[in-house]
């Protein structure tokens, strides 16, 4: 009877090399699979625009659209056709300024996406769609 107490159990062990070859295949995976933003590339070169104003844009800049889709830039009502040339001089001035874009919930996506599409030409990339 003492043989068969005498032989110990041997210890459990846990072999951790398999759990970090499936650990390394999780993050290969990941990296793999992930999205990197890429930069938006637009064919166009702008000219540069040297004015006498260059420091009537410090901060953000404001584009406000009400619910009758007037267009506010910096708190001062312009047509249509005037934002893309402000925008120019925005961007003269520095092009990687942020732009808010203030929008009543009302506003025909027309003429949100006309706003957004001024400001991706013009190369100024930072904007920002405020809501509440």
């Amino acid at each position: 009877m003492n043989g068969l107490y005498q032989k110990r159990r041997k210890r459990p062990e846990m072999n951790l090399v398999p759990l970090i070859d499936v650990l390394v295949m999780l993050i290969f995976f990941a990296f793999v699979t992930m999205q990197f933003k890429a930069a938006a590339t637009l064919n166009i070169t702008l000219p540069k625009v040297e004015t006498a104003g260059k420091n009537e844009f410090k901060g953000t800049v404001t584009i406000a659209i009400d619910k009758d889709g007037t267009i506010s830039f910096n708190d001062k009502k312009i047509a249509d056709d005037q934002l893309g040339p402000l925008l120019v001089q925005v961007h003269a001035v520095d092009k990687d300024i942020p732009v808010l874009i203030k929008a009543d919930e009302t506003t025909q996506l027309k003429k949100l996406a006309f706003v957004m599409d001024s400001c991706r030409r013009t190369g100024l990339n930072k904007f920002a769609l405020q809501s509440r």
